[in-house]
């Protein structure tokens, strides 16, 4: 049977072992490492046998494959595509037109072992593989070489899948690998290090708002040496892939058969007339097991949290909310804050010792995701943070206990549902960098809110702080509650939902950067896209922003490799959002200005769809993080506004000496201010009552600081209380006026 087996090699697998042997003789004096590489694969090729397939069953005249549905399979479903269907399933008996060989039980179960081990080796050839890292950075800049630049900016470093261009398109960071020159020789090559079985390569063109260029077909090549090359064939001629028709929606190539190398080519055959040879990529490939590869054993990162490690659609979101639910009844509840454009319910799950009670004295916390659909991650952290949660709860870990007990917790993983729907319908790699991110009806839906920004500046240069308007809880404009007014529904349910519940800090996860971005968001000087722009709270902000970044496995780290076009690590991992990119109308703002809520937005990683394969090492970047943020809700100061008779005062203000921006207190009385560690002036008041002062320290240690208030009325107050009780004359009216009533109520006592 091991000879039938070995009669259905394909010519291409033959070339590809000939090819191979070949390479091993080829080479003898490359270092150990490439010398154990290509045994290795020669060992492979000499084991491996292949059935028999029809490439031109998987390839089109061109030699482009058949398009499958993009959405990636979800644990047990791998290998389970037609490709696979005809393999005999080698746990049945085998049977044998020769009864008598079953006599022979020791000659029959060696073939068995033989043919089982062929179909276990066809099955790991045949799976469907991830990328290997050109976009997530795994794969590294020194592992990118090109035939020729155009420049600089345009470099092989720069040929990564949805890598974005800098607005003006600078020599450093331009959008795409450009070739120096426009013919057939160019190539743009990949070294993964270790022998790798390719699967298949995703293209783009050149990411550009003053250029059109992009590879319209290519040919692949393999090496183990890169200097000696073989190229895919379709039968006896090179196999060319059709490629892109535009520049932006990426384009997937999946090989007739895999392919063991370690160095693998792109090489363009045809681009747009009118363009030049430009490129993203990524490549799609398994690695092989091989301990002698201490390069990546010491850069692989391995997470201990048994979690659900997948994309989920809509429904699976919400049937793994309920069965975290139905695993942590006491603790969690889950809610709806409305609907989107297309009626799908935006869920929510409260994590908390008494869910769905505001308890006096303990802060409400929130973390949203999904507000822009295709940026999957941050979706994904949050049901990763919400089976974590409760499962350490269950096992008794303090620190998740005592966040639990302490802590009123929101999470809502998914604000824009639709266009995630539109996102994981595509899948991972074929999502590209903006296919939804809007609503259903073409809203972005984090700078969809009011600019309050410019209501509090004009107030300002007029001098109406304090007298005619207050710093803090701004009202939305007239206008923007209009039905006529462009405002998402998503949008709606998020303000309906801040403005009830008195959330104290917040984070909004994002992707597609690693950095965490701060209040204000706009510009404060017209016409300029790029400034400084601070809170009165900058410092406090300036450290909520720093707690997540620098527990953050990449955010800080200084020889990291940019996502893009900036550096953040320079800055900390941290950046004020005017001073990125100028945006009225952002979450944060109006969460700053319209509510208590401290928001900040934390971009959690370069890939804004990252395979699912990825989503282990993503929470273990984003886990301490997650956690750490949560807990400084409990910096600063904390109590409770009363009045003589110890009933909590709704609404009371609480302002800090030298800080511009102030916060009130909720329906039960309760306050938090999040302040740095020192000493501050505090004041309350509240309407018809006298304020009042004192001296709160803030410690360095987690745990707000108790600091509570008993004001008693106003004289004011007391004196319209008791005229109005005995019907008398508001004390308001003129003097004259007074004195002209006071004959005409003596002639009415007479």
């Amino acid at each position: 049977m091991t000879g039938q087996l070995l009669s259905l090699l394909t010519p291409l697998a033959l070339l590809l072992f000939v090819g191979f042997a070949d390479l091993c003789l080829a080479s003898v004096e490359e270092d150990e490492d490439n010398y154990m590489q290509e045994m290795l694969t020669r060992e492979r090729y000499n084991q491996v046998r292949m059935p028999e397939k029809s490439i031109s069953s998987t390839a089109n005249a061109q030699g482009e494959p058949k398009q499958k549905p993009a959405r990636k399979m979800p644990k047990g479903e791998m290998g389970n595509d037609k490709k696979t269907d005809k393999i005999p399933d080698s746990t049945k008996p085998v049977k044998t037109p020769n009864r008598k060989i079953m006599k022979n039980k020791k000659s029959t179960l060696k073939e068995s072992n033989i043919i089982s081990e062929g179909v276990a080796e066809f099955n790991s050839m045949t799976e469907e593989c991830p990328p290997i890292g050109l976009e997530t950075l795994k794969i590294d800049d020194f592992q990118l070489h090109a035939s020729s630049t155009k420049r600089y900016g345009l470099g092989a470093h720069r040929g990564r899948l949805n890598i974005q261009a800098g607005l003006y398109e600078d020599d450093l960071y331009d959008g795409a690998w450009c070739a120096g020159r426009d013919d057939p020789l160019q190539w743009l090559e990949v070294d993964a290090r270790r022998l790798t079985k390719f699967t298949g390569v995703v293209t783009q063109g050149r990411s550009s708002l003053w250029s059109s260029d992009w590879v319209t077909s290519y040919k692949v090549m393999i090496s183990n040496d890169s200097h000696t090359w073989i190229t895919l064939k379709n039968d006896s001629a090179d196999l060319i892939f059709s490629a892109n028709r535009e520049k932006e929606i990426p384009v997937r190539n999946i090989f007739p058969l895999p392919v063991v190398a370690r160095y693998i080519r792109v090489n363009p055959r045809s681009w747009f007339y009118g363009g030049s040879i430009c490129m993203r990529a990524e490549i799609l490939g398994c690695p092989l097991p091989d301990p002698n590869n201490y390069y990546h054993r010491r850069n692989e990162v391995i997470t201990t949290d048994d979690l659900d490690f997948r994309h989920h659609s809509y429904k699976e979101m919400r049937q793994l909310m309920k069965v975290v639910n139905e695993m942590c009844p006491n603790i969690t509840r889950i809610y709806n804050i409305g609907k989107s454009q297309n009626g799908l319910k935006l869920y929510a799950i409260e994590i908390s010792d008494n869910p769905g009670e505001h308890e006096v004295g303990e802060p409400e916390f929130r973390y949203t995701a999904g507000a822009h659909g295709n940026e999957v991650l941050g979706r994904e952290l949050l049901l990763l943070l919400m089976q974590f949660m409760c499962l350490e709860y269950l096992s008794g870990n303090q620190r998740i206990r005592h966040l639990v007990e302490e802590t009123r917790i929101h999470l809502l993983p998914s604000v824009n549902p639709d266009g995630y729907e539109k996102a994981f319908e595509a899948g991972s790699e074929l999502s590209g960098w903006s296919l939804g991110r809007w609503t259903n009806d073409g809203i972005d839906i984090h700078h969809n809110f009011p600019d309050l920004n410019s209501v509090l500046w004009e107030a300002e240069a007029k001098k109406w702080i304090p007298r005619k308007m207050f710093n803090h809880h701004i009202p939305t404009p007239e206008w923007y509650l209009s039905n006529n007014a462009s405002v998402a529904l998503e949008t709606r349910a998020l303000i309906a939902w801040m403005e009830k519940m008195p959330f104290v800090l917040g984070g909004n996860l994002q992707g597609g950067e690693l950095v965490v971005t701060f209040p204000y968001d706009r510009t404060r000087s017209q016409g300029v896209t790029r400034e400084q722009t601070p809170t009165p709270d900058d410092h406090v902000f300036r450290w909520l922003a720093f707690s997540y970044a620098s527990t953050h496995r990449l955010m800080t780290d200084a020889s990291r490799r940019v996502c893009h076009t900036e550096d953040f690590a320079k800055e900390d991992g941290t950046i004020n959002g005017a001073s990125w990119h100028t945006a009225a109308g952002s979450m944060n703002d109006f969460s700053y200005l319209h509510t208590n809520c401290f928001e900040l937005s934390m971009y959690v990683g370069c890939d804004k769809f990252p395979h699912e394969s990825e989503l282990p090492e993503e929470w273990e970047n984003n886990r301490e993080s997650l956690l750490v943020f949560m807990e400084q809700v409990h910096r600063g100061i904390k109590g409770v506004v009363r009045d003589l008779q110890g009933r909590g005062i709704a609404n009371a203000i609480i302002s800090v000496e030298g800080i511009g921006h102030d916060v009130r207190t909720a329906a039960d009385g309760d306050y938090w201010r999040l302040l740095n560690p020192g000493e501050y002036r505090v004041t309350a008041r509240a309407e018809g009552y006298s304020l009042t002062t004192k001296k709160c320290e803030v410690g360095y240690a987690i745990g707000a600081s108790r600091c509570d208030f008993t004001i008693g009325r106003s004289n004011l107050f007391r004196i319209r209380e008791i005229m109005e009780k005995h019907n008398k004359q508001p004390i308001r009216l003129p003097v004259r006026q007074l004195q002209a009533q006071r004959p005409r109520e003596r002639r009415v006592g007479t």
